[in-house]
């Protein structure tokens, strides 16, 4: 006779208990999945009304400045100065973008630091500042923006139901931001595509299903709002095999180039040129900041319609071949775009840069009459817009459904894809990536110069 005691016959599952157990069926699933839906409509209602907000806002400068040549004069520098002070402070995060803000969120799993860069505080800072920054002329964009917005959205309503774990908070982040640009342009796979390729790097398959609903769900609520549209209206353009697609190479190259330029420029730096101006900005921000604006003034003199706002009027008009933006709106645009960025205010460099993009391409199709107009404008859009981010997929992506046009798939790739080559020879590091390393490394300081006495007082 064995000495083993026999061991107790474990009882099978309930088929109740099987159920609860089953991933689809669980509660905490459950709950997190409309804590997604539900966030993922606010993000949707909120990128409706920061549209309708920003339109607004603009239109009212517009107004105002119509009056007279010396009114730009006394609104955009003080506005810039305004902005440069209030964004100090508790209000920093607000600064730029947006766009690297999220993705420093990402690689950092500090919930102090996360809820820095993503509270609602900030979220709603974000937001109104944005506003104030088109009230005052400033050439920036609301999408970069709607996707901090994102974020803070579906980070903080997280974090408040309980999903504060590093990892559930990531997903909460990545799915806002997706959710916030598919929503800002309407273009929900672009937003999904902007998620795998800008923010997070890769794709993780559990992360699919999160992204899609979001995005559809973000999409859906926008739909509903303001109809089905596209951004720039339906554009019929197309480009066939032949010496027509000179144009790809060319407005690659130049797209590249002046995109990769504009991200160097923008980028803080201790030495040559960018450090003279980082320095001359630490002196004293709000005057710097004021100096900026009146730059912009000076320079939409030279232009004929000015540079302000988004210049999403401006875009629409080269792409649909008519207005009189001038042949010089591309460079003077650039400019202008860096003035902004420089005073280091809250806003986008998305729809601003599309505007640039637009100005080249239309110096592009003036070379080459032969060739559709509208063709090489949208070359030009989305080439530039390559260079600036170096996210080729996503500039194509938002490219084409900006437009609602199928046919120009294959040649604004292969220009998205020698525009990021030709602007990582100027700018190795993307945009968006540098400006998230930097938040990063300020993390990793101050963590350090807060550690650095206990480890002290220990030795």
């Amino acid at each position: 006779m064995s000495d083993t005691p026999e061991t107790e016959p474990v009882p099978a599952a309930s088929p109740l208990e099987r159920l609860r157990g089953h991933a689809w069926l669980s509660p905490a699933q459950w709950r997190r999945r409309l804590l997604f839906w539900t966030g993922a409509v606010m993000v949707g209602l909120s990128a409706v009304f920061f549209a309708k907000a920003a339109d607004f806002a603009f239109e009212l400068f517009r107004g105002v400045s119509s009056h007279g040549w010396w009114v730009p004069l006394l609104i955009t520098p003080p506005t810039f100065a305004l902005l440069c002070w209030l964004t100090q402070g508790a209000m920093k995060a607000t600064r730029g973008s947006g766009i690297p803000q999220a993705i420093a969120t990402l690689e950092v799993e500090d919930e102090a630091f996360r809820t820095r860069l993503l509270s609602l505080k900030i979220a709603v800072g974000k937001m109104a500042l944005t506003l104030g920054a088109l009230l005052g002329g400033a050439s920036v964009g609301r999408e970069g923006p709607t996707v901090h917005v994102g974020a803070g959205l579906l980070y903080s309503l997280g974090r408040r139901f309980g999903f504060d774990e590093p990892a559930a908070a990531g997903r909460f982040i990545l799915a806002g931001s997706a959710a916030g640009l598919a929503a800002a342009f309407n273009t929900p796979l672009a937003g999904v595509v902007f998620a795998i390729e800008e923010m997070s790097g890769t794709f993780e398959h559990r992360m699919s299903g999160t992204l899609l609903t979001a995005v559809i769900v973000a999409g859906v609520v926008s739909l509903g709002v303001v109809g089905n549209y596209a951004y720039f209206g339906e554009i019929a353009a197309g480009l066939p095999l032949g010496r027509a697609w000179i144009a790809v190479l060319l407005t690659g190259l130049v797209g590249g180039l002046a995109g990769g330029l504009f991200a160097r420029l923008i980028l803080p730096s201790a030495r040559g040129f960018r450090g003279f101006v980082g320095r001359l900005r630490g002196y004293n921000p709000v005057v710097f900041a004021g100096a900026c604006g009146l730059a912009l003034v000076l320079l939409s003199f030279l232009s004929t319609h000015g540079l302000y706002g988004t210049g999403y009027g401006q875009a629409r008009d080269i792409l649909q071949g008519h207005g009189d933006t001038g042949p010089f709106f591309g460079v003077l645009k650039f400019f202008g775009n860096i003035a902004s960025s420089w005073a280091g205010i809250p806003g986008g460099i998305f729809s601003p840069a599309l505007a640039v993009g637009a100005g080249l391409g239309g110096n592009i199709a003036s070379l080459m009459p032969g060739a559709d107009h509208a063709a090489i404008v949208l070359l030009g859009m989305a080439a530039y817009l390559s260079g600036v981010t170096q996210s080729p997929l996503t500039a194509a992506v938002i490219s084409l459904e900006l437009t609602a046009n199928r046919q120009m798939a294959l040649p604004i790739m292969a220009a998205c894809l020698l525009a990021r080559a030709v602007s990582a020879l100027v700018c190795r590091v993307p945009v968006y990536k540098a400006l998230a390393n930097e938040l990063v490394t300020q993390y990793e300081e101050e963590r350090a110069r807060r550690e650095s006495p206990v480890a002290e007082g220990n030795a």
